[in-house]
C-alpha cells in the first residue's frame, strides 16, 4: 500500500511537470524544492489566475492532492497530509492560513447551522472535540484526508458534523496574496480586509448585530471595535496577550467567562463590556472606548481619556471606522 501511494505521488509530480524532491515531515517547515513549493508556485502567491478566492475554488485547490497518503501529523504533500494538515495546505495555497489542528480549525471562520446550509469550500468537523475535519464540496460529499493507509480522496459526508464553519464568505473575497496573505480577514493570522459578507460587506456582521440586539447597544460600535482592535482577526493576539477578535486580556476573558478566541464568545463579552462602560461612566462614547483600551481604572484615575498615546489615538480611530461602517449601511 505504501509503495502504491509513493507511486501516485511520483505520478501526480510527473503529470504537473514537478521534480522529485527531498522535504521534511515536520509540521512547521517545508522544503523550498519540495513538491509543496513547487504546486506553490504554479497556482501562485493567491492559488488562483483570477486572484480571487471562491468556495468552487477551495474546492478546485483540494482536488489537486487526490491520492496524497495520509500521514499522521502530516503538513507536507510531498511526504503525506493527515486531516487538519489537508485543510490547512489547501487554505494556505490562497493566502488564508489556518491553525494546525481540527480543534483549532473547527473554531474560526463564520458558523454554519446544518449540513443543508453548506457551502462548497466549508470546513465540515467532526468529533467532540473535534477531532477530524474535512472540506465540503457539496451534494453531501467531502474531500478529506481519512486515516493511516488511505489517501486524500472525496468521500461522503458520513455523519453529522459536530460543526461546520465557513471561512469563505458569501461574496468573492478580495485578493490573499502578497502581504495580505498574512494580514487577511477572519480568522487566524490571515484573512482581514475588504472581504463581503451579508450585511454591507462587515465580517462576523451577524454576531454584532445579535450581540446588540441582546444587550441594547450599537452594531456598528462592536463592528468599529473589531475592526480596530484585530481587523477582524480572530486568533490576533498582542504583544500585551490580549486575544481574539475583540482583543480581551485573559483576566477580563476570565471575569467574563468567555473564550476570546472564540468570535461569538468574545463578540458577547465585549458587549457586555462596552455596556457595562457606558453606564459605568454616563453613556460617554468616548470614555466607554477609552476604558475598553486602557481600563476603567485609567479612565477613573485621570478623570478622562488617560494620557497614554495608544489610548490618545485608540478613541478617534473607532470613532472613524463607526462613521465608515454606518456610511456603508451597516447598522
Amino acid at each position: 500500500m505504501i509503495a502504491d501511494c509513493a507511486a501516485r505521488v511520483q505520478e501526480i509530480r510527473v503529470r504537473l511537470g514537478f521534480e522529485v524532491a527531498t522535504a521534511s515531515t515536520s509540521a512547521t517547515t517545508a522544503s523550498a524544492t519540495s513538491f509543496a513549493s513547487s504546486l506553490e508556485g504554479a497556482l501562485g502567491t493567491t492559488g488562483t489566475a483570477a486572484g480571487s478566492t471562491t468556495g468552487s475554488t477551495v474546492v478546485a485547490t483540494a482536488r489537486k492532492y487526490l491520492g496524497i497518503p495520509y500521514v499522521y501529523g502530516g503538513t507536507n504533500p510531498a511526504t503525506g497530509l493527515d486531516c487538519s494538515g489537508l485543510t490547512q495546505r489547501v487554505y494556505k495555497d490562497l493566502g488564508i492560513n489556518l491553525p494546525r489542528t481540527a480543534a483549532q480549525q473547527s473554531k474560526v471562520g463564520q458558523p454554519v447551522a446544518s449540513l443543508s446550509q453548506a457551502k462548497p469550500g466549508d470546513l465540515v468537523c467532526f468529533g467532540s472535540p473535534v477531532n477530524h475535519i474535512g472540506i465540503y464540496i457539496g451534494d453531501g460529499k467531502m474531500i478529506v484526508a481519512p486515516h493511516t493507509g488511505d489517501v486524500v480522496k472525496v468521500q461522503k459526508v458520513y455523519k453529522t458534523p459536530s460543526t461546520i464553519r465557513r471561512i469563505i464568505p458569501d461574496s468573492s473575497v478580495a485578493t490573499l496574496g502578497g502581504s495580505a496573505a498574512s494580514s487577511a480577514l477572519l480568522r487566524p493570522a490571515s484573512l482581514r480586509g475588504t472581504d463581503s459578507t451579508s450585511s454591507a460587506g462587515v465580517p462576523y456582521a451577524g454576531l454584532f448585530q445579535s450581540a446588540a440586539a441582546k444587550y441594547g447597544i450599537s452594531a456598528t460600535l462592536l463592528a468599529a471595535v473589531a475592526k480596530v482592535e484585530s481587523n477582524y482577526n480572530p486568533t490576533a493576539v498582542s504583544k500585551a496577550g490580549a486575544k481574539g477578535l475583540m482583543q480581551i486580556m485573559p483576566g477580563t476573558a476570565k471575569g467574563l467567562g468567555v473564550d476570546p478566541l472564540n468570535p461569538a464568545q468574545a463578540v458577547d463579552g465585549a458587549a457586555r463590556l462596552l455596556v457595562s462602560n457606558l453606564k459605568q461612566f454616563n453613556g460617554s462614547l468616548s470614555l466607554a472606548l477609552a476604558a475598553y483600551n486602557a481600563g476603567a481604572g485609567a479612565v477613573k484615575k485621570y478623570g478622562g481619556i488617560p494620557p497614554y498615546a495608544e489610548t490618545q489615538a485608540y478613541v478617534p480611530k473607532v470613532k472613524a471606522a463607526m462613521a465608515q461602517l454606518e456610511a456603508r449601511g451597516f447598522k
